[in-house]
């Protein structure tokens, strides 16, 4: 219990930190460390290679939705209590995982560095664990998400692209990492993309009439339908007549969101191109931006074969969401 318990000391003084105002009884904290989307999970070895184990990997290292091949939502690295010591200490996502008599399924942040995002789980045994578990992987997820995110948008963030080709077609601006280049723009569509090494990464803006999407029952098709048509007249395929549809076989996951302070749809599926065997995985955003009577478009895409996309998309993911429809303010 020993590291448990310095865990939830440290919880204990930040929370009395925060509420002096004058900052004089805060510690200092060194940057937390790590790729991004990596997770740190602490925990007995022997119970790392049983059903708790199992039920980590089930929920942390899930696949994610919307990639076209498997891939996890985080890469786990599993340590022993015993070296969760000095700058491992500095991991950015944390999973503590201990048996122990004490019930718990608590989050704690900047708990050893910061930014960081801490969970922890006990139980007296590997059922309520596993039941803990249950109970704090959705919330845990989440936070760990909106961590690695934040970090991802932080390392962009340093070399920014000045091209206003955002803000003069549809008065927005976006924080673009400088490598990104504009090499489309035509009336009410943008397309910027980056080269990698194994191909491309994509950016692309339009705009729709705001009675769009009337029909809840056809959402998805009309979506489709949205897509299919914006590829065919802007984005073209390596021959003639070749052009981005959404993937047939599969329709893409929508979900509700939030971007830019607006409700929106988030979309995820995997493109091809018609008549060429091309194909790789999408995120949209479609945000009900009333106050200009239109639905704002916002897209990444990758092309990268052979190669695992996860954090490709996801840096298109933290881009996306650095959306500002007020140019006059700072993005979030």
């Amino acid at each position: 219990m020993k590291k448990l318990g310095t865990l939830l000391v440290a919880s204990i003084v930040l929370a009395l930190g925060a509420c002096n105002d004058s900052g004089s009884n805060k510690r200092f904290l060194p940057p937390s460390t790590g790729p991004v989307n990596s997770l740190m999970v602490v925990m007995d070895t022997e119970l790392w290679k049983g059903p708790v184990g199992d039920k980590i990997r089930d929920e942390f290292a899930a696949q994610i939705i919307g990639l076209p091949q498997i891939e996890p939502l985080f890469t786990i690295t599993q340590l022993p209590p015993k070296v969760f010591k000095g700058t491992t200490t500095y991991s950015r996502s944390i999973l503590y995982v201990e048996k122990d008599s004490t019930v718990l399924a608590h989050i704690s942040t900047d708990a050893y560095s910061k930014p960081q995002k801490v969970a922890v789980i006990t139980g007296p045994t590997e059922e309520i664990m596993i039941k803990n578990l249950d109970s704090l992987a959705p919330r845990a997820i989440k936070e760990f998400k909106a961590v690695e995110l934040a970090e991802a948008q932080k390392r962009f963030s340093r070399s920014l692209s000045k091209d206003k080709a955002l803000e003069e077609e549809f008065g927005i601006t976006m924080n673009v990492p400088s490598l990104y280049k504009v090499g489309k723009r035509e009336k009410n569509f943008v397309w910027m993309d980056i080269q990698i090494p194994k191909g491309t990464m994509n950016i692309i803006a339009y705009s729709m009439p705001w009675d769009s999407f009337e029909n809840d029952s056809t959402f998805v098709q009309d979506i489709v339908r949205m897509r299919d048509s914006i590829g065919e007249k802007y984005i073209p395929g390596p021959y003639e007549n070749t052009y981005m549809i959404t993937e047939k076989a599969f329709a893409p996951y929508v979900f509700p969101a939030e971007i830019g302070g607006k409700k929106a749809a988030e979309v995820k599926g995997v493109w091809e191109i018609h008549g060429y065997p091309m194909a790789g995985p999408f995120l949209t955003y479609i945000i009900n931006d009333k106050e200009h009577n239109r639905k704002m478009i916002l897209e990444g895409f990758t092309f990268a074969p052979s190669t695992e996309k996860r954090d490709y998309m996801f840096e298109l993911e933290a881009i996306l969401k650095t959306v500002n429809f007020d140019p006059q303010a700072p993005a979030d």
